[in-house]
């Protein structure tokens, strides 16, 4: 039977290419057609929103039907091949892994006997290329996507297929809506990754940082970016981590326990 620990990708191991790079090159594509500047970036955004809102979790990362939508509402005839634009950008110093210890971090994983999977809401075809550029194909064991399942975190019925195979140990992830709520769902351990802890926190283990009050005020600006209207509620129980870490080097203070 096979022992999974799951990750999500963008903001969690790598930084894809969209926010700097391919939004910037869609607006000024469009723009130069038009004539005067369409805010591209924040339209398609706001309509991103607006999909999750309405809970089109799969759609509503599907960029290239987004970019399509968008050019109909600006009347313009033109195409834009948005998962051609993530091969091109696909490229370091463009892209990159988020610290120096994601590498050493699966292979020690995959030395111990772990099966690693990648959970993401990003398609397949957007995620694909940045993770080959970057390394991360040779230590990933399956990428599940909501394309190919018909279903996108915090839907635990996005990792059925893994669940078949074996037991989920736990889900590495950077955002609570997502990463630790679905693992807090299916009752694993919920990791979650945060690169710009306060100082407070930085001497603690991963479990005394989860369960710290100092940790509340970093859970609530999280919560509030993810879902504005969040901002000043109370957090539900789904969003508390099990163990915070700051690199995927401390993740192993997080399965020590359930090792044993």
């Amino acid at each position: 039977m096979k022992k999974w620990i799951t990750f999500d990708l963008d903001g969690t191991l790598m930084q894809n290419p969209f926010d700097a790079w391919i939004f910037p090159e869609v607006e000024t594509l469009l723009s130069e057609e038009l004539k005067y500047s369409c805010d591209a970036k924040k339209r398609l955004f706001h309509a991103h929103q607006q999909m999750l809102r309405n809970e089109q979790i799969v759609a509503a990362y599907d960029w290239d039907d987004l970019v399509r939508q968008l050019i109909q509402e600006l009347g313009l005839t033109r195409e834009i091949d948005i998962e051609a634009l993530v091969v091109t950008h696909s490229v370091e110093p463009k892209v990159y892994l988020l610290d120096d210890t994601v590498i050493p971090a699966l292979r020690r994983l995959k030395e111990e006997g772990y099966d690693l999977a990648a959970v993401t809401n990003g398609y397949y075809k957007y995620q694909y290329p940045v993770m080959k550029a970057l390394g991360l194909t040779e230590w990933l064991d399956v990428i599940v996507t909501p394309e190919r399942t018909g279903y996108a975190k915090p839907n635990i019925r996005m990792l059925d297929s893994l669940l078949s195979e074996g037991e989920l140990v736990a889900h590495v992830g950077d955002r609570l809506d997502h990463d630790v709520t679905i693992a807090n769902q299916l009752g694993v351990v919920s990791v979650l990754i945060h690169r710009d802890l306060p100082e407070e926190l930085l001497g603690l283990s991963p479990k005394q940082r989860a369960d710290h009050i100092g940790l509340g005020p970093v859970l609530e600006g999280l919560a509030a970016r993810e879902n504005p209207q969040l901002a000043g509620m109370r957090l539900p129980q789904s969003y508390q981590p099990n163990y915070v870490i700051r690199d995927l080097e401390e993740l192993f203070h997080c399965l020590d326990i359930k090792k044993r």
